[in-house]
Parts: C-alpha cells; sequence; structure tokens
C-alpha cells in the first residue's frame, strides 16, 4: 500500500524568541514493514542545523529557530510503501542490547496497578497469546478518552485513572511485557484511516521481541498488530524517547501550537 502523509506544525510565539532548538524523529526509515519512495523536511522561520541517527536508531533533524521569529513551522510530507507482514519487523537489532528494552523508566515504571493488571496472563499458551490478552486487559481497563492525560502521564497513573489515548497505551504495554519479562519498546508513526484523511495526531503503539519471530508490533487502542495502513516514524523505551518533536526555547511570553496532518492513500 503506498500512503502519502503531509504533516506541518506551527508553533506561534506571543513575543520573539532568541533561541529556540527542535528536535524532530520525522523520517521513516526503510525496513521490512516499509520502503520509502519520497520524504521532505521543510522549515520556515528556521533552518535545519544537522541530521544524525540516534542510538535507537532513528534518523533525527535538529533544527533552530530564527532569532526574533515569531512563528516556526516544520512541514514534514512524502509517500511511503507499506508491507503486509502481520505486524512483524523481525529480528532487526540496533546498538542496544535486547536486555537494554527490558530496563523501566520513569514513565513505564511497573506499580501496584500494572502489577495487578498482567496477573495471570503469563499462563496463555504463547508468548503472542499472551500479549494479546496484556492488550485486551489494557484497553479493558482504560479506554480511549481524550484531553485527559499528557506527555508526563506515566503508564502507572493512566492505569489509575482509567483514561488515556494511544500514548498512554503503548506506554502501559510496554511496562507490563517488560514486567513479564519481554523487551518492549514505544513506536510513534502513522496510522492511515478508512473514514478520514485530516487528523489531529500522529499514532503510537508497542513492540515486543518475541522469540523465533523478533520484533512484534501491538496497537492497544485499535486492538490489532500494525497492518499496512501503519508507518513506522521513531522508536523508543517509552514516548519520550520516540517523541516527534521535542525542544526548548529562550523568550518570554505563551506560545500557540497548531497541527495540520493528512493521511491518506
Amino acid at each position: 500500500m503506498r500512503i502519502s502523509i503531509s504533516h506541518r506544525t506551527t508553533y506561534s510565539y506571543e513575543t520573539p524568541v532568541s533561541y529556540a532548538l527542535q528536535r524532530i524523529r520525522l523520517r521513516p526509515s526503510n525496513s521490512a514493514l516499509q520502503t520509502v519512495a519520497d520524504w521532505r523536511v521543510t522549515v520556515e522561520g528556521g533552518r535545519v542545523e544537522t541530521g544524525y541517527s540516534d542510538h535507537h536508531g532513528n534518523r533525527v533533524d535538529l533544527l533552530s529557530a530564527d532569532a526574533g521569529t515569531q512563528s516556526l513551522s516544520i512541514t514534514v510530507a512524502g509517500e511511503v510503501d507499506t508491507h503486509d507482514r502481520a505486524g512483524t519487523l523481525g529480528k532487526v537489532y540496533g546498538r542496544a542490547p535486547l536486555w537494554y528494552w527490558r530496563q523501566p523508566t520513569a514513565l513505564t515504571e511497573a506499580g501496584t496497578q500494572i502489577t495487578a493488571l498482567i496477573d495471570g496472563l503469563e499462563h496463555q499458551a504463547n508468548e503472542i497469546d499472551t500479549l494479546h490478552a496484556l492488550s485486551a486487559a489494557i484497553i479493558a481497563r482504560v479506554p480511549y478518552v481524550l484531553n485527559q492525560t499528557g506527555v508526563e502521564t506515566t503508564a502507572e497513573q493512566a492505569v489509575i485513572q482509567r483514561s488515556g489515548v494511544c500514548q498512554d497505551h503503548a506506554n502501559i504495554f510496554v511496562s507490563g511485557a517488560r514486567k513479564l519479562g519481554m523487551p518492549a519498546r514505544y513506536v510513534s508513526g502513522y496510522l492511515y484511516m478508512d473514514d478520514r484523511v485530516d487528523q489531529e495526531a500522529s499514532h503510537a503503539w508497542a513492540e515486543v521481541h518475541v522469540d523465533d519471530l523478533g520484533w512484534v508490533g501491538f496497537d492497544v487502542s485499535n486492538g490489532i498488530s500494525p497492518d499496512p495502513r501503519y508507518v513506522r516514524l521513531a522508536v523508543g523505551r517509552d514516548a519520550q524517547e520516540a517523541a516527534p518533536i521535542s525542544g526548548l526555547r529562550m523568550g518570554s511570553g505563551d506560545e500557540q501550537l497548531i497541527v495540520s496532518l493528512q493521511v491518506q492513500q
């Protein structure tokens, strides 16, 4: 499936900015699941300083804002051919050993609620069944509800308040899988939806390393493993490490964020 994506993020600042730096993970990479046909990054009100591959293998661009600007726009656009592998990336390994993906982070540390959530799941017939059972348990306990969580909400907190979005579901899944002894990671990307072109945000899911299969994806929010509608952008131990955009700025005043995203076939 060929998926066309246009994603524009605009920061409007109340007062001129003396300095701002943004780190973006918005370049998809070729893999067994996808082939990038064309991809472009355009910056208005700033420039790309450098690009590199981080310790997770993500393609990263560092952007700086023009001194005195009151608007910074980042647009990524292109086409990606996706391949149907039942959500299985396979035995693809980067710089980090598998044990690294078992280590908790501040966002994914399993507390009493996540420990209780996974109780008994290890008695499934195999690892895949266990992981699908974990996905079902999460969405039953933490239904998809907008505007109840933020970028600093931990997996444990989302379970306690019983609400969250794809970011929270992926963090919880990663936390639970690690508590079960499996290497797990957070994935950011895009999802083509049959009923709409315009979307409000990018998507997130998780991958777990399964014996004999390698990395396998699980989308808790939709209750499936990723199919050709999914485009991978970045991976990390949690949502912060795979965040599409993160950064800092120097200057007073508020800022306004406007996102425009179109994903279509």
